[in-house]
């Protein structure tokens, strides 16, 4: 049978690519159920914003096969100076190369630029065409004079593929809330062991107390004085743990321009006044924490306003996930259970990658025992069914 002529490029602009062109291949069956951040208008915001650029070290570089004029596959991918806003830790693989005199930037990089939700990494229309992305990406990795690729928060499955492609596996974990068709927030709390159920509670009594309330807004409803306001607290909370936030307000804008159905801010406010914010996105199945941020400090507000407020928009609209973001085993406390996640890494440099495979061997071996042990602690009374989930 001849082989499908697929011809391969790399965008360094995503303008180069068409919105219809990008928004038809993602949404093709065959990547599974999609999310807001593959969409286009999510990544063209980065990109237009200056938030993922060549001046931050985000430096477009999509790795695409067509067949004639019709995009066929795609892996969003960026040449990457440095290992920040990546949540897969390798600055200690970095220094080992400094150590030996050896270049670890640029790097290969095919992610969400700051955003820690699994999705698929490689597109494709159709099985041939993932074929015939997986050889462009085998070629163009040691082509392009960069030290590694790496490719985080991918599904599974798509992990399992680039390991057949000879690249490592890096397990992790977070924590996810799935609702098991509650009716309201005292059901689910029903569900939960007793000492919970109560710490909960507690929890939101205080912020009842200090008299907080809260405001949902989605879409439209979200206007200019809102999103001034959440970046002010988004800045805020990143100057407060001595770092600096990642995006601006003219990204956020420009997604509220162009995604509006995906975005939920919830707004916090004493005496009419508001002071704190998170933001979340979300689709018909899932709802995803992604910042939060504060100007007065209250006990258990972080509590309130990042976790419980969105757990009760899932409730009140059925949405079956809330992802309430990277790390956090505090999260079990309150309802959230600890799903797998996987990265994929190639070291082009051969004595490296033995170490670092070894490197990942033990450490594949500690987070198993550490997911077997979280389990073991499970925050329901009758153990909620642990329903794994692949976003893409």
């Amino acid at each position: 049978m001849q082989e499908t002529n697929y011809r391969t490029t790399v965008m360094n602009n995503l303008s180069e690519i068409s919105p219809a062109q990008w928004e038809q291949l993602r949404t093709f069956e065959f990547n599974g159920p999609s999310n807001p951040f593959l969409s286009y208008a999510y990544l063209r915001a980065l990109e237009q914003s200056g938030c993922a650029s060549s001046a931050t070290g985000w430096q477009t570089h999509f790795l695409c096969v067509w067949l004639d004029d019709e995009l066929h596959g795609a892996m969003p991918m960026y040449l990457k100076t440095h290992s920040y806003g990546e949540y897969v830790f390798d600055w200690s693989w970095a220094q080992a190369f400094e150590e030996h005199h050896l270049a670890y930037y640029p790097k290969l990089l095919a992610a969400i630029p700051f955003t820690p939700v699994t999705g698929s990494r490689l597109l494709a229309k159709d099985a041939p065409a993932l074929k015939a992305l997986l050889k462009a990406l085998s070629a163009h990795n040691p082509a392009s004079g960069t030290s590694s690729c790496h490719v985080l928060f991918l599904p599974e499955q798509q992990a399992q593929l680039l390991e057949n492609e000879g690249f490592m596996l890096r397990h992790g974990v977070q924590f996810h809330w799935i609702n098991q068709g509650y009716t309201d927030f005292a059901d689910f709390l029903t569900r939960l062991e007793s000492k919970k159920r109560k710490n909960i509670l507690a929890e939101r009594r205080k912020v009842r107390d200090a008299q907080i309330t809260f405001r949902h807004k989605v879409g439209s409803q979200i206007n200019r004085s809102d999103w001034e306001f959440f970046v002010e607290c988004y800045n805020h909370t990143y100057f407060e743990h001595g770092g600096r936030g990642y995006l601006n307000l003219a990204f956020f804008l420009q997604i509220h321009a162009t995604m509006p159905e995906n975005i939920l801010m919830i707004t916090a406010h004493r005496n009419d006044q508001p002071i704190a914010a998170s933001l979340l996105f979300h689709n018909s199945h899932s709802v995803y924490g992604r910042y939060w941020g504060c100007l007065e400090y209250h006990p258990c507000l972080h509590f309130e306003t990042a976790y419980y407020q969105p757990l009760e928009f899932c409730i009140a609209n059925q949405i079956r996930y809330f992802e309430g973001g990277a790390q956090g085993e505090h999260k079990m406390a309150r309802g959230f259970l600890p799903q797998p996640t996987y990265s994929a890494h190639h070291i082009n440099h051969p004595a490296f990658a033995d170490a670092i495979e070894r490197f990942l061997k033990r450490e594949q071996i500690g987070m198993t025992n550490y997911i077997n042990e979280l389990q073991e602690h499970n925050p329901f009374a009758q153990p909620a069914k642990n329903t794994l989930h692949s976003e893409s």
